[in-house]
């Protein structure tokens, strides 16, 4: 595959949070178009006010129409609306949110036309983007949708822990009910599909945590690991899956257990990031898993604290884009893998071979 060729579609997200100081500043480091190249949907207005601010005289970009006339090599840029923008820093607006669905909208049309390879997607805000006419909890549950897809798999990302989510994007007050085995099941299936075809583990092992205190410590604080998370993991095994738990949250995370496993699958939102962004939050990254698209966009969000300050800092951003294309070349190899018997048959060999051995 001809790196050069990966178009990677960039939304520029709230106009009013930190999305496009981080995009800047992930792209002003010209190293980065030997493995892809660029495209922003937003406004050359915007992205100028924000190079204007910045002080970002040497980043340069060029306007297109559309994705044909981008050009490798640079920054492209499709002006997704042409009025005159108001940009109003750390501002929660409906006109922010209405460009932010403009850009969503226009970059998720060419990839599912296949123009573009890949979506990164800068940070949104819900409330705003959701005055706009955006129905859905977040990015991952549009992007579910729009792919025909039940749910998608919410993935955090990083080199030192990867953790999922079986609930997301709902009140606590309502995780416990809306576990039920069968989701706890799907969610550990699309983590091991995920583990083999977008990060190429052969044999991934996978620690499942428990919802209450202790996991419950054998009913004594809630029934859920009992009735609902222990018979999940059972049928995952029976299927060949290396699914263990469930572990107390709080004990795993501090007994050095990471090393033991290649992902970790948490119970309800905060129970999972909160550990994952104490660890990686420089570098951690969100992934849509389970969908025919590859999506990825930072692991933080639109910042309106600090934005148009110029602090916001763009690893994440940075690392957003390194992860997709990753995984859409692991993507591409496993696939070529499965079509070719005799490497599938290879492949095979091996994981009977780890079988016995374990």
């Amino acid at each position: 595959m001809d790196k050069k060729t990966l178009k990677i579609g960039i939304t520029i997200g709230d106009i009013n949070g930190i999305g496009p100081e981080i995009i800047i500043k992930a792209l002003k480091d010209n190293r980065i178009y030997s493995d892809c190249t660029p495209i922003i949907y937003g406004s050359t207005k915007v992205i100028s006010f924000f190079k204007k601010s910045m002080n970002e005289n040497d980043f340069i970009y060029q306007s297109v129409k559309s994705i044909e006339e981008a050009t490798p090599g640079k920054v492209n840029i499709v002006n997704v609306w042409q009025e005159e923008t108001k940009i109003e820093p750390g501002s929660i607006t409906e006109t922010a949110g209405k460009y932010a669905f403009m850009a969503l909208e226009s970059a998720t049309n060419d990839l599912a036309s296949n123009k573009i390879d890949i979506l990164i997607t800068a940070p949104i805000s819900k409330d705003a983007i959701q005055k706009a006419g955006f129905q859905f909890p977040g990015h991952t549950e549009y992007l579910a949708h729009l792919s025909g897809e039940k749910e998608a798999l919410m993935f955090m990302i990083s080199t030192p822990v990867k953790v999922a989510v079986v609930t997301s994007h709902i009140p606590l007050k309502d995780v416990a009910a809306s576990l039920t085995k069968e989701k706890i099941y799907d969610k550990i299936i699309a983590l091991n599909n995920s583990l083999i075809k977008d990060f190429a583990v052969q044999r991934p092992k996978i620690a499942v945590l428990g919802l209450n205190p202790h996991a419950g410590e054998n009913g004594k604080m809630g029934l859920e690991e009992k009735e609902v998370i222990i018979p999940a993991i059972n049928k995952a095994k029976s299927e060949g899956i290396l699914a263990f738990g469930p572990f107390p949250a709080d004990g795993f995370f501090g007994a050095a257990n990471l090393d033991k496993y290649d992902a970790v699958l948490a119970m309800y939102h905060d129970q999972g990031l909160t550990v994952f962004k104490a660890l990686a939050f420089d570098e951690g990254v969100n992934y849509s898993a389970g969908l025919p698209i590859v999506r990825t966009s930072p692991d933080h969000g639109t910042a309106f604290d600090i934005a148009g300050q110029n602090k916001a800092s763009e690893q994440s951003m940075r690392s957003a884009i390194y992860w997709a294309i990753d995984i859409y070349k692991n993507r591409k190899e496993y696939k070529e893998i499965n079509s070719n018997p005799l490497q599938r048959q290879n492949l095979d060999a091996f994981k009977k071979k780890t079988d016995i051995e374990e």
